[in-house]
Formats: structure tokens, C-alpha cells, sequence
């Protein structure tokens, strides 16, 4: 707990610590708890007293991590290029669109999602209709009825949202593989393609949702296709294991309805929470997505500055990009969870925490 937040603490029990307590919590609360035993107070300084000792926090830090730096190495990638600076102010379309009061947003919930309840939770709060729809797998039978109903959900909703998470435990062969299945499966496929290309509606991705867009197509090209060698995509964190901690992204592009609430440059602290997060496309590829203001979100520093160091950039994406979208800008895939804040998450992490993702799609089909 003290090296996660850098606060101190000061340790003053009688207890002996390094027993074995099963069952028990450490908990850190201003007012007293019946039945608890308190065994100290946090501090400010970022030391860990305990009895007549005094331990440098960012000392034991190191003494804990660096036993295991030669198996999974916290090092920039030799391969990589310096981060650039992307910034585009392109401004999006809108197309004679069916809006509605209170839009419809349809989420469907595969085998292994866990940010379905979340990103309902987001929407309901930015004021549309969501609606979970679970994904049924047991039988051929419940398959084909799923993606029967799914079609049908989609093509009554003005927003589809795919939620992160493990989807069949990110098998086989990489993550996000069962979900892009569903999606290019042919009435699930016509149903996306009509809500893009005929009611001007929004897609967007999130952690599991973005692997699912960029394996199918629908980032960057906008459409589902089959897929090419040398095609962007997502693959494994440069550290070589799943990562769960906040980042600061950038805005680097605003042709989305997505950031429509934002501007250029803007910053927030996201959290994230993936083993396969690391953006990759070839230097060509990556300046024509730059020059079609494509570039969404990047990684950055504590400066803003989009970086290629680990500590900033928690997978090692190409150019520190986080998030990127069709050449319309409706559809959006991005790995760090927006939809994972509430009043009372994460009052320990300075910065903005609230990008305003979902307020601004649900305007756009209101």
C-alpha cells in the first residue's frame, strides 16, 4: 500500500507482523473501526517507521522489484523510436442521423468480459438507454440465437460498445480473437455496417473491445474486412505480462464525436489494465493515420509529452499511441478504461480523472 501511493506511515503495535493472519484486512480509514486494532498512522513522508527504524520507501521499493527485473525488465524497447508529438483539429461530420432523447447503447457481454456493468453504469449516467446483452456460447443453439438477438439489439441502438476484459481468456492465439469472430459473422456484420454507413452511429472499444475493433477492421479502416499482413494491430506489452496502473494520456486528435467535450492536448489519468496493449503499425502506416488526424489518445509523460518510457508508457506502443479511430472518427478503439471512475475511485491520483467520452457520444445521437 505504501509504495502504491508513496505515503509513509508510521508503525507503532505490539503485534508481531510477520505472522500469519488469514482472513484479516488492513485497512486504512480516518475514524475508528469497532474490532479493528490499530497498528499505526500514515504519514506524508515517504518512509516506513517501525519501532526505532526508519526505511527510505523508494529503498525498499527497489530491494522488492529489482530481484525480478531480469525476468520481466522495465526497459524501452531497442527497436522503438522516439515518441512524436501527433496534434490534429480536424473537426467531424455530422450526417442527417436518426437522434433520439434518450439513445439506445447496446453492450454485449462475451465469455470473459468484465467492464459490461461499468460502461452501462457510464452511459446510464451520460444519459442513454444501455442495455447488457449477454453472449450465449454452451450450445449451437445459443449461439446462433445470440447473434440473432445481437443483430437485432444493434440495429435498434444508435451506440455499440464493446467492454474489456479476457473474452475466452484471450484464446486462441491472442486476445480479442472470439469477439472479432462474432462481429464478422454475417448478420452481426450487416448490422454494424448499417449502423456506421446508414443511421450514423458510434462504435467504440474499449481494453478487450479495442483488440475485437483492430482485428476485425472497423479501426482504422472504418469497416470490417478481412485480415492483411503488416496491418496495425495490438500485441503484447513490451514487458512480457499484464499490466493494472493508472497513465496519462494526451488528446491528440478531436475529429471524433467521441472527444467532442475536449480539445487538443487536454490531459487524464486513465486506468488500464491489459497483456496485450502495445500498439504496433509500420512508420508509413502510422504518419497516414497521423495525417488523417486518426491519432486519438497517446501516452504521456508527467509534462504531457508523449514518451517511449515504460514508466509512462505501460506497453511500449508504437509513438505512445493509446487510441485510434476510422477515417470517419465514429468508430473509436482505445485501451486505457474511461469508464472505470466513480466519486470515491482512485482519490489518491492527482490529475483529471473524468474524460468526458461518454457524455459527448451519447450528445451526438441525442
Amino acid at each position: 500500500m505504501a509504495f502504491g501511493n508513496g505515503i509513509g506511515a508510521t508503525i507503532t503495535t505490539d503485534l508481531d507482523l510477520y505472522k500469519e493472519r488469514f482472513l484479516c484486512f488492513l485497512i486504512e480509514s480516518k475514524k475508528e473501526i469497532p474490532g479493528a486494532t490499530v497498528i499505526g498512522k500514515t504519514q506524508a513522508e515517504p518512509t516506513l517507521i517501525l519501532g526505532n527504524q526508519t526505511h527510505d520507501l523508494n529503498h525498499l521499493c527497489e530491494i522488492w522489484t529489482d530481484p525480478l527485473n531480469e525476468v520481466y525488465p522495465e526497459t524501452i524497447d531497442p527497436l522503438s523510436t522516439e515518441a512524436q508529438t501527433f496534434s490534429s483539429n480536424r473537426s467531424f461530420q455530422i450526417k442527417d442521423s436518426q437522434s433520439a432523447s434518450s439513445p439506445s447503447v447496446i453492450i454485449p457481454a462475451f465469455p470473459g468480459t468484465n467492464s459490461e456493468y461499468d460502461s452501462a453504469k457510464a452511459f446510464t449516467e451520460a444519459g442513454a438507454n444501455a442495455h447488457i446483452e449477454v453472449f450465449r456460447n454452451l450450445t449451437p443453439q445459443a449461439v446462433e440465437e445470440s447473434l440473432k438477438s445481437l443483430a437485432d439489439k444493434i440495429a435498434h441502438s444508435q451506440i455499440l460498445m464493446i467492454p474489456g476484459g479476457f473474452s475466452a481468456g484471450d484464446e486462441p492465439a491472442g486476445s480479442g480473437k472470439f469477439i472479432a469472430t462474432v462481429l464478422r459473422s454475417p448478420r452481426v456484420a450487416d448490422a454494424i455496417m448499417d449502423l456506421l454507413k446508414n443511421r450514423d452511429g458510434l462504435i467504440l472499444g474499449i481494453c478487450n473491445g479495442f483488440q475485437a475493433l483492430i482485428k476485425t477492421g472497423l479501426v482504422p479502416y472504418g469497416e470490417i474486412r478481412d485480415p492483411q499482413p503488416g496491418a496495425p494491430t495490438l500485441t503484447h506489452n513490451d514487458i512480457g505480462r499484464h499490466i493494472a496502473r493508472y497513465a496519462t494520456t494526451r488528446i491528440s486528435s478531436t475529429m471524433s464525436p467521441w472527444f467532442a467535450q475536449t480539445e487538443v492536448g487536454a490531459l487524464h489519468n486513465i486506468p488500464f489494465s491489459h497483456g496485450e496493449g502495445k500498439f504496433y503499425a509500420s512508420e508509413e502506416d502510422i504518419q497516414k493515420l497521423a495525417a488523417n488526424g486518426q491519432i486519438a489518445t497517446q501516452y504521456t509523460d508527467l509534462s504531457g509529452t508523449p514518451t517511449m518510457d515504460p514508466s509512462f508508457n505501460p506497453n511500449g506502443s508504437i509513438h505512445a499511441i493509446e487510441g485510434i479511430t476510422s477515417p470517419c472518427g465514429r468508430v473509436l478503439g482505445k485501451m486505457g478504461h474511461t469508464e472505470r471512475r466513480g466519486p470515491n475511485v482512485a482519490l489518491n491520483i492527482p490529475g483529471n480523472l473524468h474524460q468526458p467520452l461518454f457524455k459527448a457520444g451519447v450528445q451526438y445521437v441525442s
